[in-house]
């Protein structure tokens, strides 16, 4: 499992901006970045090189957040790849709340970020072969 930063923004010109300003100045750096929306409010979803720190840093400059337990896959960048890995959770009746991806251009693997159901599909996962990355290896 891996830790992913969500911090709660509102929904203003500039805000998306201060967030990205401060992980930089903390000296944080953000792998990936999802961003959700409603007419009020927006989530950004982040992969940071060290969320603790980059959460307690965030609260001091006034952004409220919380660490969520995701599922990391590594998979081939390669066309089909997702589809399987996608098709297998399908075949296990796994939901998928939702998910972002994002490619290592040091591996050249893409990394499948998830929020799964079933916190035992990492087990299901891995018995298939599936690399399955913690905070460590991001």
């Amino acid at each position: 499992m891996a830790q992913q930063l969500s911090i709660f923004l509102e929904n203003t010109p500039g805000r998306l901006a201060a967030l990205s300003r401060a992980l930089g100045e903390g000296g944080f750096n953000m792998h990936a970045l999802s961003l959700a929306d409603t007419s009020d409010y927006g989530v950004a979803r982040i992969f940071v090189d060290d969320p603790v720190a980059a959460k307690a840093y965030l609260e001091k400059r006034g952004f409220s957040g919380t660490l969520t337990e995701v599922c990391a896959v590594e998979i081939p960048d390669e066309p089909g790849s997702l589809g399987r890995l996608l098709e297998f959770l399908a075949d296990h009746e796994v939901n998928i709340a939702y998910s972002y991806v994002f490619v290592n251009m040091m591996t050249k693997h893409a990394i499948n970020v998830f929020k799964l159901n079933d916190p035992a599909a990492i087990e299901l996962l891995e018995q298939e072969g599936y690399r399955v990355l913690s905070d460590d290896a991001l």
